[in-house]
């Protein structure tokens, strides 16, 4: 039976408050905007905003600038802490023009702060930690003051409605990429480029928060991170310490991920990891993101689920040799945790076609590592599983196992040999795969390793009423015969199948 479980968006998610505000970003950064300018060489004591007389730093010109406005920075690279802690009652966009030419970076701590600021996008920047940066975090957001005080409006809290987009956040010295915590709200993450967090942290630490929205991004490491954590983790460390208990409507969906160098005991994405007594994650969809096997490195599993309620997985494709101590994904509990519980695993394609699935020399590995008792209430259904002509891990002995999936299909999905790609880092003007945006990066790493060929049991044998109503590009998916896996090449998706998209997707919401 599969349980009652949202498959459009994930937990209590308020679509209709998100998809205001993105229209919102869109008419304010048009003819209603009014744009002022920060530059390297700029003056705040001097200067008035204008392209001929720049200010210097975006802290400044935060304070000068009206709802609505755009704030867009030039080139080169500007040094020390960037505060966005303003409100304002519709967003104003902060831009690098031209694109990753300005670089935001610091020496002690976080390069960028959000910590009383409302409506805000910050995009097309390239957001590192100087060397030597000593400090933790490259970016965060945090509700420092809490719903009790509130915004101005008295209907949302202080933190809240903020969107990175088009940036590429990389190159920790200490700690996370980006960490979003303490009771912030209505997050969206878009389009973005991760790479190389520091010592046993994060890309995103989702921590204590609502309304998490993180798509069409890329995740990956270069060697130099042999001992960092998951690429993605949801969980709440802090407990009823600030607004929220127990993170929730997270939705991760429309990403790539790649080349995992971390700890040997981490996922890709992880949901809890704290063991505390209330669900760790409470609402959360995972759907139509690619998870690409390309490493030589161990990870313990693709998908961590621990102490959390109410998770749908669907549309996922994993693929490649992936050594691991479970193919595709981990449900366990830990110190004081609820078992998880509602978890649904639909129209995903797991395939390992070099056959290792299960066979690593780790304590035996499984499909699914779900020990007994630490999982209340699971379901698969309809999923494909392909182990390179050997046969798919049992389970013995686990709560989930390839033996519960309702309706499985076993076959080669026929995708393309990723081992060779190339991680696409940024040296500054160009990316390493020849790639000329984040968008392109993306494009490529789906179009060249996540399409299944013509031929292959993927196509056409979805369940309509599980699928996505998009693909990890953002096609929509054939109304009576989906496919499997995160991309579709059903319907009107032929149509477009040659330079459809180039660009990073403004806001777009199911």
């Amino acid at each position: 039976m599969i349980h009652s479980w949202p498959l459009q968006t994930a937990g209590r998610v308020r679509p209709g408050q998100f998809i205001a505000f993105l229209l919102a970003v869109v008419l304010t950064t048009s003819s209603q905007a009014a744009d002022f300018h920060v530059a390297v060489g700029g003056s705040d004591s001097g200067g008035d905003g204008s392209i001929g007389n720049p200010w210097a730093t975006i802290d400044f010109a935060i304070d000068q600038v009206s709802a609505g406005d755009r704030i867009l920075v030039g080139p080169g690279t500007y040094n020390g802490r960037t505060r966005l802690d303003r409100e304002f009652d519709s967003p104003v966009t902060i831009r690098a023009e031209p694109r990753y030419q300005a670089k935001l970076q610091h020496d002690d701590g976080a390069a960028i702060v959000v910590f009383t600021g409302r409506n805000l996008v910050v995009e097309g920047f390239e957001v590192t930690h100087a060397p030597g940066n000593n400090g933790a975090l490259v970016i965060q957001v945090q509700d420092l003051l809490g719903d009790v005080n509130g915004s101005s409006d008295g209907t949302d809290p202080v933190v809240s409605w903020i969107v990175f987009r088009d940036n590429i956040i990389h190159t920790s010295t200490n700690n996370d990429l980006l960490k979003v915590n303490n009771g912030a709200e209505n997050i969206l993450i878009q389009g973005n480029l991760f790479y190389d967090q520091s010592g046993s942290d994060e890309h995103l630490d989702i921590n204590s928060v609502i309304g998490v929205t993180i798509e069409d991004n890329v995740f990956f490491n270069t060697a130099a991170r042999p001992d960092t954590s998951s690429y993605i983790v949801v969980k709440d460390s802090n407990g009823s310490s600030d607004t929220v208990q127990g993170s929730q409507d997270i939705t991760i969906r429309r990403n790539v991920f790649l080349n995992w160098n971390g700890n040997a005991g981490q996922s890709f994405i992880r949901f809890g990891e704290d063991g505390t007594a209330f669900y760790e994650t409470d609402g959360a969809l995972v759907e139509n993101n690619l998870m690409l096997g390309n490493s030589p490195d161990l990870m313990r599993t693709a998908l961590t689920i621990q102490g959390s309620n109410d998770i749908g997985v669907r549309n996922n494709t994993v693929v490649g040799d992936l050594p691991s101590r479970s193919f595709a994904a981990r449900l366990i509990t830990g110190g004081s945790n609820l078992p998880n519980a509602n978890l649904v695993f639909t129209q995903n394609l797991w395939s390992d076609p070099t056959g290792t699935m299960g066979t690593e020399a780790f304590n035996g590995v499984d499909l699914f590592d779900a020990p007994p008792g630490q999982t209340t209430s699971a379901t698969l259904f309809g999923n494909l599983y392909f182990n390179g002509g050997n046969a798919i891990p049992p389970d013995d002995g686990q709560a989930v196992g390839f033996a519960d999936d309702g309706a499985p299909l076993v076959g080669d999905p026929l995708l393309p040999d990723n081992a060779t790609l190339i991680p696409p880092t940024w040296n500054g003007s160009a990316f390493a795969d020849g790639s000329t945006s984040i968008r392109e990066v993306f494009l490529r790493l789906v179009n060249d390793y996540g399409i299944p060929a013509s031929g292959s049991p993927a196509i056409d044998a979805g369940e309509p009423s599980l699928s996505s109503r998009e693909d990890i590009r953002g096609w929509p998916r054939g109304l009576t015969l989906p496919d499997l896996g995160a991309v579709e090449t059903n319907g009107l998706n032929r149509l477009f199948a040659d330079g459809f998209e180039t660009e990073s997707p403004q806001g777009r919401m199911p």
